[in-house]
């Protein structure tokens, strides 16, 4: 592994140190720090000529600090000379933008891409993206992971008989039938109305939850009102109890106290953003690790073997 270097930003470190655990190697040495006007400088501590480097940065709030941390990064090893540059994005941010959905409005989610190209990344590992189309934004190959056999794992674990998987809108419906179809557990859908952004207003389920254990399955929980307002339609059609998965916990704004106070009973998430203290402290989300996932997608990566059968 000597033509082999992991490095870290600030954004989850806790993360990136569990992945080299996993992998067995030590996090490459850098220095990031602040000039007195809050702009970011880089130095990088190792020689990176000719080596296969990898950098874990989630670009999750604050998101421009994160986001140009990361860019400042992949340009100094461009410069230094390294070989390849893999930038390991487990929270891609700004992936919501991914098309024009009124007059006058960037696709954001593209613009990050060709930003991220032009500092230096030769390829892109990220997790559970927003759009699966993003990767075609991208022209260096992009290797998008699945939370799923983390999460299926532990629903499989916890919850046996009378489940039902919800998606809480129409665009995750080919996302919960999947695990539906794995866990062999129904099916129902949440027709949603969405009146601006962060603002949702759920209006009827489409299948049977009545008695069921449900599990809303979402690719992110941002101010959690989609995710309460599905509950609370779930509730009303007489489900036994509520629980919620999600990949990225990005819970920001009011999400907190609006999960303490619903209709659920747990929101299980991932460790691809880090909890803030408040989510820390609220006894209804429990946290799984993805690290061994990214860390077998990165060795794998390095090797050239395949990172696709890891979700077959």
């Amino acid at each position: 592994m000597d033509d082999f270097i992991i490095f870290s930003g600030n954004s989850n470190p806790v993360l990136s140190q569990k992945i080299c655990e996993y992998i067995n190697v030590p996090l490459g040495g850098e220095k990031v720090k602040r000039f007195s006007d809050g702009e970011i400088q880089i130095e990088i501590d190792e020689n990176v000529r000719s080596k296969d480097v990898f950098v874990i940065q989630s670009t999750c709030s604050p998101v421009n600090e994160n986001l140009v941390e990361l860019l400042l990064m992949l340009d100094a090893l461009k410069r230094a000379s390294a070989d390849r540059i893999t930038a390991v994005i487990p929270y891609y941010g700004y992936a919501r933008q991914d098309k024009k959905v009124a007059p006058r409005v960037p696709i954001s989610a593209k613009l990050v891409a060709d930003i991220l190209t032009v500092a230096g990344a030769t390829r892109i590992i990220t997790m559970d993206l927003h759009a699966g189309q993003i990767q075609g934004f991208f022209n260096i190959p992009v290797d998008n992971l699945f939370a799923a056999p983390v999460i299926i794992g532990y629903i499989r674990k916890k919850f046996n008989n009378d489940l039902v998987i919800v998606s809480p809108d129409a665009g995750g419906v080919e996302r919960a039938r999947a695990f539906a179809k794995r866990l062999n557990a129904g099916l129902a859908i949440i027709d949603k109305r969405r009146d601006a952004p962060n603002k949702a207003k759920a209006m009827a389920v489409i299948g049977d939850v009545t008695d069921k254990v449900v599990v809303i399955l979402d690719d992110m929980v941002d101010t959690a009102g989609t995710l309460v307002e599905a509950a609370g339609a779930i509730m009303k059609n007489g489900a036994r109890e509520i629980h919620a998965c999600c990949c990225h916990p990005v819970l920001s704004g009011p999400a907190i106290e609006r999960i303490g106070d619903s209709d659920l009973k747990t929101l299980v998430v991932t460790d691809t953003i880090p909890l803030k203290k408040n989510a820390r402290a609220c006894n209804k989300i429990k946290v799984l690790s993805i690290s061994e996932l990214i860390g077998e997608a990165i060795i794998r990566s390095f090797r050239g073997d395949s990172v696709t059968s890891l979700f077959v």
